[in-house]
């Protein structure tokens, strides 16, 4: 049903005569809706199209490729228990950041492409932004011109040109470029489509209808509905509520902030008439504030009552123990979220483990930051609740209120955040800075005599944005561009070096990742995953003593840190000290039951103190947990083809490649056992298809030679001999073969003459 809303009409009808035209002033373009639509995607479509066809990056991996969310085999059910990283939200290592619609969107795009090929996720968020700075059109169109319906309930754009410009400053913002050209990004995009649509239906709720200016429940409930998908998305969506009530009371009630409070304070009588009880208001906001509560409720309900675990490193100053200290630095980091605003030249992927120091005396030059900070901030606070100019008030609180609101969950006023600056959060918190920017550009234009000059200045902050938005979005195309590029604005981030060492290593380029590796220890003492990698590359260049030392740190660092646990039990076992290799890999595998690598190794070492059956349980174990655990199965064939347990080992060999029937290697060491076991045409059928995935493998054509050889097929062993001699002229045993062959051909060839 419809409340009414009395003399909403007179509201509406003197809105557009008493309020100014902040078109007025201004030397901007003037184009039509649609025209200024297509321009802002255009536009936007433009900064960031070049991201299309870049790779998984960074939290790409753990959020897509090892989420097993996105897979079809687990089950739909499972999305709504679990984190965005895929792991169970009742997990004491869950972060807790629960966005279930953005996985299902990942999932459609993985199911749709038919696996892990980046460009449909892009392509995806590339269109998300453009749609919703589209809608920024219309946004703001209401934030800086009011909403007004025609007698046909058609919105009216009272602000087209200011829209327009705002719109812009929007699309083009490089801090929008974490959001759109990392895929992790679709978080934000999907909360802020569903946040716009979330205020757009709160506004239709005054859409005029036949009975006259009623607002609609309707479209009040579908505010708060779409408000909820937004949270569905991203946390930060549920603030939208809050927006909506703020709006409702400014614009549609036309409420004096400041007339209210003095009249509070002297428990005026006069109070209903101020606005707050005007009949309509009440219920609206209690409508909103019910299904705010009612979300959150579900929320921490489905979360569970523990908050997320994170490290000093992701958040120093959360873990500060004196309050002023803690207080001073969260201040400072706000300040930089600003700055961004204002110069987003200086962007990182990431801003934590020492990248910003922590200040910790009011001797810090960086305290003028926080002064700059605050001095802006009250004195817009003053003119948007002082100004004796209602429409000058209006603009500037729904712009302090767009700045700040959605601003709040990554406050650590709340609760405690995993992250120090996240470029990210400021994906929505940008719309207040574009209203308070548009806002301040009209003023300028008011006062200017010049306008044209003035115009052709926001027009190159405009070009210069777009110019960096193209740059940032090719630097965030492969992870090696994206590490690099930090390394000038975070010198000091452990993280950083840590990236771009990883990323050398898996290019294989030990020597320069060893060089990052030891920086990132450097910069912070306690980092154990670069203690566990640099530790890892001194083992396979056999520096057995500093790789020991490393890892042994890491573990006495963090006891629970599995991967260091079974790294250094490879390393001890290099060292033959084998009982303190074992003590290691049980530990890691105390500290991780279900690691099939550690298994693996466990197996090797029983193997090498012979103890067959312990070595056999072990790679047992980790097919268990892995079933493709290829290397596990290998050993499983070949140390019972060594001990001549040849039927156990042809069952094995057999299980195995039902379960992996494409790895040769499983192929080559079953072909071995069928022959020893002299079922020699299944054993050359194998070999024939070993070598066919993989036909430069000496050892392959070796073997089948053996087999041949046996099989009295001399010819054809001996074509494969001198195949794998080709290969590898030193092949042990293919030579001495080959010869013992050479010479029996002869002798035949003698007995034939």
């Amino acid at each position: 049903h419809n409340a009414e809303a009395p003399n909403l009409e007179q509201v509406f009808h003197r809105m557009a005569q008493t309020e100014p035209n902040l078109d007025h002033d201004i030397s901007w373009f003037l184009l039509p809706s649609y025209w200024a639509k297509m321009v802002v995607a255009l536009i936007s479509f433009l900064c960031f199209a070049n991201s299309y066809d870049g790779d998984f990056v960074f939290d790409d991996s753990e959020a897509i490729i090892n989420n097993k969310d996105l897979r079809a085999e687990t089950p739909l059910g499972d999305l709504w228990h679990h984190d965005f990283w895929g792991s169970k939200l009742s997990s004491n290592t869950s972060h807790k950041s629960y966005r279930p619609l953005t996985v299902l969107t990942f999932r459609i795009n993985y199911l749709f492409a038919g696996g892990f090929y980046p460009v449909g996720f892009h392509v995806i968020n590339i269109i998300l932004h453009c749609t919703i700075s589209v809608l920024m059109v219309d946004v703001f169109s209401i934030l800086l011109g009011g909403l007004q319906f025609s007698n046909k309930g058609r919105r009216l754009n009272l602000a087209p040109k200011t829209s327009l410009l705002a719109a812009l400053l929007f699309a083009v913002h490089p801090v929008h470029t974490e959001c759109v050209a990392g895929i992790v990004g679709r978080a934000d995009l999907l909360c802020a489509l569903f946040f716009l649509l979330s205020f757009l239906g709160y506004c239709k709720a005054f859409r005029e209808s036949k009975e006259g200016h009623n607002f609609s429940v309707f479209w009040v409930l579908v505010s708060v509905i779409l408000g909820a998908v937004a949270m569905l998305c991203k946390e930060q969506g549920i603030t939208i509520l809050g927006l909506n009530a703020v709006f409702d009371a400014l614009v549609i009630n036309k409420l004096n902030v400041l007339e209210l409070i003095q009249k509070l304070l002297h428990k005026d009588k006069s109070l209903e008439n101020a606005g707050l009880l005007r009949k309509g208001l009440l219920f609206r906001i209690t409508l909103l504030m019910s299904g705010g509560a009612s979300i959150l409720y579900i929320r921490w309900r489905i979360m569970g009552t523990g908050p997320p675990a994170f490290t000093e490193v992701d958040n120093p100053a959360s873990f500060a123990d004196s309050l002023f200290v803690r207080a001073i630095n969260y201040n400072y980091y706000y300040s930089l979220n600003a700055w961004l605003l204002l110069c987003p030249w200086w962007l990182c992927f990431d801003w934590s483990m020492g990248c910003i120091p922590l200040i910790k005396s009011v001797s810090d030059w960086r305290i003028i930051a926080l002064a700059a900070l605050w001095f802006c901030l009250i004195g817009l606070i003053c003119q948007a609740l002082c100004s004796e100019d209602s429409h000058k008030r209006r603009i500037l609180t729904l712009g302090l209120g767009f700045l700040i609101i959605p601003f709040l969950p990554a406050s650590n006023l709340f609760f405690r955040v995993g992250f120090v600056i996240a470029e990210r959060v400021i994906y929505l918190p940008s719309i207040g800075y574009c209203i308070l920017f548009t806002y301040g550009f009209s003023l300028l234009s008011k006062q200017a005599k010049k306008k044209k000059i003035l115009a052709v200045a926001v027009l190159g902050i405009l070009l210069v944005n777009v110019t960096r938005c193209a740059l940032r979005s090719s630097q965030w195309r492969s992870e090696e561009q994206l590490f690099r590029s930090a390394l000038s604005v975070c010198p000091l981030n452990a993280k950083v070096h840590y990236n771009v060492g990883k990323n050398l290593a898996d290019k294989g380029n030990q020597s320069a990742a060893i060089k990052y590796y030891r920086e990132a220890v450097r910069l912070n003492p306690k980092y154990v995953h670069a203690m566990n990698n640099l530790g890892n590359i001194l083992k396979e260049r056999n520096e057995l003593q500093e790789a020991e030392e490393l890892l042994s740190l890491a573990v006495q660092i963090q006891p629970d840190f599995a991967a260091a646990w079974m790294n250094l039990g490879i390393v001890q076992n290099s060292l033959r000290r084998f009982e303190e290799a074992e003590q290691s890999y049980w530990t890691a595998i105390k500290h991780r039951k279900k690691y099939p690598d550690c298994y693996y190794n466990l197996g090797r070492l029983y193997a090498d103190l012979n103890r067959h059956i312990d070595a056999l349980n072990a790679w047992r174990n980790a097919t268990v947990l892995k079933p493709e655990h290829s290397l596990a199965w290998n050993n499983m064939i070949i140390l019972l083809d060594n001990t001549g347990n040849l039927a156990q080992a042809e069952a094995v060999g057999r299980e195995a490649l039902e379960l992996i029937p494409n790895d040769h290697s499983l192929m080559f060491s079953l072909a071995n056992v069928l022959g020893k076991s002299q079922k020699y045409k299944e054993s050359e059928a194998l070999f024939l298809k070993a070598i066919k995935a993989n036909p430069n493998a000496a050892s392959y054509h070796g073997n089948l030679a053996v087999l041949y050889h046996r099989w009295g097929n001399l010819d054809l062993a001996k074509k494969h001999y001198e195949v794998s001699l080709k290969l590898d002229p030193m092949a042990p045993g293919t030579k001495e073969n080959y010869n013992l062959l050479r010479r029996k051909l002869e002798q035949l060839q003698k007995k034939g003459g």
